[in-house]
C-alpha cells in the first residue's frame, strides 16, 4: 500500500459500492486520490471497490452511510478526512429514485428521497467545504445529479424535486465557495447501466435505445470520467456547471413528443 505523501489528494465518493460511484472511485485512484467508500445495503461491492482502488496504489478507507439518518450521517466526512488526512473531492453520489404517481405518493416516501438525494448531499457539502476551507488549498464538489435535474418524468415526483433542487444548490455553492477556491459542479446523468436501473453486467453497445441519439445506453466508467475531469487540474475555471451526460437524450424532448402515437408516456 502506498503511503501519503503532502501531494496526495483525498476524495470521497458516496455509493461507491457500484455503478456510477465504484466507476468514479477506481478512476480517481488511478489519478492519484486516496479515496473514503461509502455504501449502504452492499458492503461486499464497497469492499471490491476498495480492492480496485488499491490496486492503483492507493488507500480506501469504507464506511456506512444512511441519508436518512441525518444530521448524524454526516459526520462521515469528517471521519475520512481524519483517517485519510484531508479531503479534497467530495463526489455527492449516493441517490434513491421513485417509482409512484404524484397522487398515490406518500409523505414517507416523499421525505426519504428528498433526503437522500438533496438534505443529505447538502450536509455533506458543509462538512466536506469546511475542511477544504480550513486546509487553505481549495477543492471540488460534484454533486451527481440526473437529467431529471433538468426535465420531468413521470412517477419520480420527489426525485425529480431533489435533482433539480441539487442542480440550484450546486449554483449557490459555487458562488458562494468560489473565493475559497471550491469549485462546484453537477454531473447530470441520463440513462446508465447500473444496479439502479436494473442492468447489470449489459453492454450498453448491445442494448438499442431508439429514442438516445447515440442509440445506447451509457456505461458508468462514460460519467466517471466526467466526474474525474471535474475533479482535477483542467477544470480549474469550471464551476456553478451542470454536465449532461446522456448521450444526446435531453436533444429529443420537442422530437419525442411530435412523434409520440399513443398515451402510454402517461403511466408507468
Amino acid at each position: 500500500m502506498t503511503e501519503r505523501t503532502s501531494a496526495t489528494r483525498v476524495a470521497v465518493v458516496t455509493g461507491a459500492d457500484s455503478g456510477i460511484g465504484r466507476a468514479t472511485a477506481a478512476r480517481l485512484a488511478t489519478q492519484g486520490m486516496d479515496v473514503g467508500i461509502t455504501w449502504h445495503s452492499d458492503r461486499e461491492g464497497a469492499e471490491r471497490t476498495a480492492v480496485e482502488v488499491r490496486a492503483h496504489g492507493r488507500r480506501a478507507a469504507v464506511e456506512r452511510l444512511d441519508l436518512t439518518e441525518l444530521p448524524e450521517a454526516a459526520g462521515v466526512v469528517d471521519r475520512f478526512a481524519d483517517e485519510l488526512g484531508r479531503i479534497d473531492v467530495l463526489v455527492n453520489n449516493a441517490g434513491v429514485g421513485s417509482a409512484t404517481p404524484f397522487l398515490d405518493l406518500d409523505l414517507d416516501t416523499v421525505r426519504q428521497v428528498l433526503d437522500v438525494d438533496l438534505v443529505g448531499p447538502f450536509l455533506l457539502a458543509q462538512r466536506a467545504a469546511r475542511r477544504m476551507i480550513a486546509q487553505g488549498d481549495g477543492g471540488r464538489i460534484v454533486n451527481v445529479t440526473s437529467v431529471h435535474e433538468h426535465q420531468p418524468r413521470v412517477g419520480s415526483a420527489p426525485y425529480c424535486a431533489a435533482k433539480g433542487g441539487l442542480g440550484l444548490l450546486t449554483q449557490v455553492m459555487a458562488l458562494e465557495l468560489a473565493e475559497h477556491g471550491i469549485n462546484v459542479n453537477a454531473v447530470a446523468p441520463g440513462e446508465i447501466a447500473t444496479p439502479m436501473t436494473g442492468q447489470v453486467d449489459v453492454d450498453v453497445h448491445e442494448a438499442r435505445r431508439p429514442g438516445v441519439p447515440l442509440g445506447r445506453p451509457g456505461d458508468a466508467r462514460e460519467v466517471a470520467a466526467v466526474i474525474a475531469f471535474l475533479s482535477g487540474p483542467d477544470a480549474a475555471y469550471v464551476t456553478g456547471a451542470s454536465w449532461v451526460v446522456d448521450g444526446g437524450m435531453l436533444r429529443m424532448g420537442p422530437h419525442a413528443g411530435s412523434h409520440l402515437r399513443d398515451d402510454d408516456w402517461r403511466r408507468l
